[in-house]
């Protein structure tokens, strides 16, 4: 699976349409540039959170309902981490606030990938290839997970406030950009790279879509394939686990059940992308923020119904999504 196999822009033309047709509806060109990075940010956050589920199902063929659980553990653990961690983000220093930031996430996905290698072992193994069963018994683990969140941090809603230095916005023109959100869109945008090299520049990536498309050819060679799926799931899981964090951050508090209310999103943008599409899933993501924005802006009322009317529409376009993947 290549990311970017006949690469056709038209897809990617979306986003600056998308944003430009908003601006006559918004007026105020300030409110609109605002609105825009706000949606953005929202997009790279989704993207980190999708990119995950993108990965596994992508290469393994895998759909896992239960994505959820690996989101809201990765939320948690940043609140324990960044709570042990009060002079770093209480100080009014950008540094000394990404200090405290990069072990959280760090933890975050790490303790959010052992728990995907305990899950692909318990759970998915058993039922690979068997899509209806993938998804109950995913969503059974979810579940299960939800609870166990419960018991270690209790059901009740936790605060998770920005960092000192990340409160509050720049100023850009007469537009007010709130700090973190710029941030987000330039984590996201490394994930984004990171994933693009590791898949078309490393012999790991290699041997992955390779053996997509022919795993008795590559195992033939002495290559364990099922380890390196094995991995791409744990590396998918440790990707949600980053996105829990960046999306707690962003809702400044986080629920055991966030996990399950972003899965709505995740699965619009993947199905918009073209299920299993890395590129697909960036465009898919910020068109869905750019919509939320503009609408929850516009019109209130239909805010939520919004992103079902986009992928609705990117559908009657293309029916398999911007980039579908060729060997689904």
């Amino acid at each position: 699976m290549s990311l970017f196999k006949e690469l056709d822009w038209k897809p990617m033309a979306l986003v600056p349409v998308l944003a430009l047709a908003a601006l006559p509806a918004i007026g105020s060109p300030s409110t609109w540039l605002t609105l825009t990075v706000a949606g953005l940010a929202m997009g790279m956050i989704v993207f980190i959170i999708a990119s995950g589920l993108t990965l596994v199902f992508g290469l393994m063929d895998v759909l896992n309902f239960g994505h959820g659980v690996f989101i809201a553990l990765g939320a948690f653990v940043a609140t324990t981490v960044l709570a042990s961690m009060g002079s770093y983000t209480t100080a009014d220093s950008l540094w000394l606030n990404l200090l405290a930031l990069l072990p959280a996430m760090l933890v975050a996905m790490a303790v959010a990938g052992a728990l995907g290698l305990v899950f692909e072992r318990l759970i998915i193994r058993p039922v690979y290839g068997m899509h209806l069963k993938q998804i109950l018994i995913t969503m059974g683990g979810m579940i299960i997970g939800e609870e166990l969140i419960k018991v270690i941090w209790g059901p009740e809603q936790i605060p998770l406030p920005l960092p000192e230095a990340l409160r509050g916005a720049v100023l850009m023109g007469d537009a007010a950009v709130e700090k973190y959100r710029l941030l987000a869109v330039l984590v996201g945008a490394a994930v984004f790279a990171a994933m693009v090299w590791t898949l078309n520049r490393t012999k790991v990536g290699l041997l992955i879509r390779a053996g997509v498309q022919d795993r008795e050819m590559v195992e033939s060679l002495g290559y364990r394939i099922r380890r390196l799926f094995v991995g791409v799931f744990v590396a998918g899981s440790a990707l949600a686990g980053l996105g829990g964090v960046m999306w707690g951050l962003y809702q400044q508090n986080v629920t055991p059940q966030m996990g399950a209310q972003v899965n709505v999103l995740i699965f619009i943008v993947i199905i918009i992308g073209g299920l299993g599409s890395t590129l697909g899933a960036l465009i898919g993501a910020l068109l869905v923020g750019l919509m939320a924005n503009y609408t929850g802006f516009l019109v209130p009322k239909v805010a939520l119904f919004s992103n079902i009317a986009l992928m609705v529409a990117i559908l009657l376009w293309r029916p398999q999504g911007v980039y579908p993947v060729t060997n689904r």
